[in-house]
């Protein structure tokens, strides 16, 4: 049996400072079976670009730097990305259908994604992270 395959979207990867959500042990809570965290390329530039960027907010810049941390600390394989990250995590998840849980915030990703079948697990209340 093939590990299942987690995605962490930008947003999922700021929950920690912005929540103080621990969505490691969250994604553990939900997830019995073993699996894999992965990225995305163009997620990372994204939130290197979040922390460089004069316009993004204090918090957010935070954010996006714990964020870079974790993906380090926490061993979170990056993979190649190009174009609009969106688009590609929905390919992702197409090739990926049966092992692949995409954890994101965004509404519009997860509806495309629950179109498509595809396991999402998002923010619920402020405290907490389950399957939508």
């Amino acid at each position: 049996m093939d590990k299942k395959k987690i995605l962490l979207d930008t947003n999922f990867l700021m929950i920690p400072y912005t929540e103080n959500i621990e969505i490691f042990q969250e994604i553990e809570r939900l997830v019995p079976e073993k699996y894999e965290l992965f990225t995305l390329a163009g997620v990372v530039e994204e939130l290197k670009r979040i922390e460089r960027d004069k316009g993004s907010k204090g918090r957010d810049k935070i954010a996006s730097r714990i964020a870079l941390q974790l993906i380090e600390k926490k061993n979170i394989k990056v993979i190649e990305s190009h174009g609009r990250v969106d688009r590609f995590i929905i390919d992702f998840a197409q090739r990926n259908k049966r092992d692949v849980i995409i954890c994101t915030n965004d509404k519009r990703l997860r509806k495309k994604l629950k179109k498509l079948n595809v396991s999402t697990i998002c923010m619920r209340g402020r405290n907490r992270l389950e399957f939508a």
